[in-house]
């Protein structure tokens, strides 16, 4: 008889015993929770948010989740007093959701780009990030270096017309891509960087899904929550330059589940050549993602990576040392004396808004604290694949989140979409472990996990 040992550490215990009573649930019923939920909060953001175009997005938004929860607990009505099969629930539950995505997302972005061309003051319909990351596309458009020297002794901290902080580029090259659309002579409308983002994010969502070895209800749900419900919905209409960092980084993910290693090397590379969010996911993949153990088996994700990385991002590095440090590093610290617009009140902001003058100590003692307890964390039980790896970051983003000098709500999608691909990921090598010891019943399996 095959010994099959399905071991998981005690952060995926922990994620799975509060996630419990949600999964216990069918599928309908899920639904029915998830687009009721998300109907309340764009009920409450529409009345509530300090942002008028998150308000706007909430009051076009509300309807949308509400047709969403009422046709799943009609489906599900039907499903219970009907035989209706799986193939049958799976096309209308698709129905239901590309509706609530046209009704939440698709109409709702249109709204917001015509708004943005057609009033006095564009910044009305578009968060700063768009109008900064368009900015930078036309600079390397024309050959100039994005990143520049932001003088800001004396300086006005805040204008209203053009605020500070719009003149740093916070980001990694070549997100300065998603900006470049707004360079050309093409019409306004359709040169807006959220377009951008929101295409690059369905191509490369598509691919992922395809890959993925799980069933059609997990690609569902994993589809769902990074387009439909509010994770995905309000930064794609809002700003959204997040979203393709976080499918780049799934697509990643199930690569290295697939063990197709080089590829997976090179997607991790695009998604960290836009932003330093990308980088625990693939730092964490290219050092310890390997459950069969053998001697330099990481070596061609390594390769891919760095072949990506090394050629978009050292030029500019070197080219304007200065300039680079200021905005990629600094300003998101919060160590330029320019506030960031992302002030979501959590631990780390309160903090340091109430003790200003400890911001720079707290900023490295905060990464000090966070090296310890992660290398503490990584050397006692190291991820070995594709569904520890996703789970691990999500812990570790939590706490970058938390603690974080500038931080905002938004970027709680990045525990949420990797504890849940964490989630999956792992239950398909679960299966996967299961299958080949009913097919080999001699075999001795080890640990799921890749340790020994």
């Amino acid at each position: 008889m095959a010994q099959v040992t399905v071991v998981e550490g005690p952060l995926e215990r922990a994620l799975r015993r509060v996630a419990r009573p949600f999964f216990s649930l069918s599928e309908l019923e899920r639904d029915l929770v998830l687009y009721a939920a998300s109907g309340l909060f764009a009920l409450v953001v529409s009345f509530t948010s300090a942002l008028a175009l998150y308000r706007e997005w909430g009051a076009m938004a509300v309807s949308g989740y509400a047709f969403g929860a009422l046709a799943s607990a009609w489906l599900w009505w039907f499903v219970r007093h009907r035989r209706v099969g799986d193939r049958s629930q799976l096309l209308a539950r698709c129905t239901v959701a590309a509706v609530v995505f046209t009704s939440v997302l698709a109409v709702p972005l249109a709204v917001e780009i015509s708004w943005r061309t057609e009033t006095p003051n564009p910044y009305l319909h578009v968060q700063p990030e768009v109008t900064v990351i368009e900015h930078a596309g036309q600079a390397v458009a024309n050959a100039q270096d994005p990143y520049r020297v932001v003088k800001v002794t004396g300086a006005p901290a805040r204008d209203a017309a053009h605020p500070l902080y719009e003149q740093f580029f916070p980001y990694l090259p070549l997100m300065a891509a998603f900006g470049y659309a707004s360079s050309t002579h093409a019409p306004a409308p359709i040169t807006d960087a959220r377009l951008t983002f929101l295409l690059v994010t369905m191509v490369v969502l598509a691919a992922a899904l395809t890959l993925f070895r799980g069933g059609d209800a997990e690609r569902f749900r994993i589809g769902q929550v990074l387009l439909v419900l509010p994770l995905g919905a309000l930064p794609l209409v809002t700003g959204g330059d997040d979203l393709p960092v976080v499918a780049l980084l799934l697509l990643g993910l199930v690569l290295t589940q697939r063990r197709q290693l080089l590829p997976a090397g090179i997607t991790f590379g695009v998604a960290a050549a836009m932003k330093f969010t990308a980088w625990p996911i693939a730092l964490l993949a290219l050092a310890f993602c390997d459950a069969s153990g053998r001697r330099g088996a990481r070596r061609p994700m390594a390769i891919g990576f760095g072949a990506v990385l090394i050629p978009i991002v050292l030029p500019y590095a070197i080219m304007n040392p200065v300039a680079f440090l200021q905005n990629v590093v600094l300003y998101p610290l919060g160590l330029t004396g320019v506030p960031s617009p992302a002030q979501t009140p959590f631990f780390g902001h309160l903090v340091v808004s109430l003790l200003p003058h400890l911001h720079r100590v707290y900023a490295v003692a905060i990464a000090v604290v966070g090296v310890v307890l992660i290398g503490r964390s990584l050397r006692r039980r190291p991820p070995r694949t594709a569904g520890s790896v996703a789970t691990f970051a999500a812990w570790c983003a939590v706490f970058i989140v938390a603690v974080a000098p500038s931080t905002r709500v938004g970027y709680l999608l990045y525990p949420l979409d990797f504890a849940l691909w964490g989630s999956m990921l792992t239950a398909v090598d679960t299966r996967s472990l299961l299958s080949s010891a009913l097919e080999d019943p001699n075999r001795e399996f080890g640990r799921l996990d890749g340790n020994p």
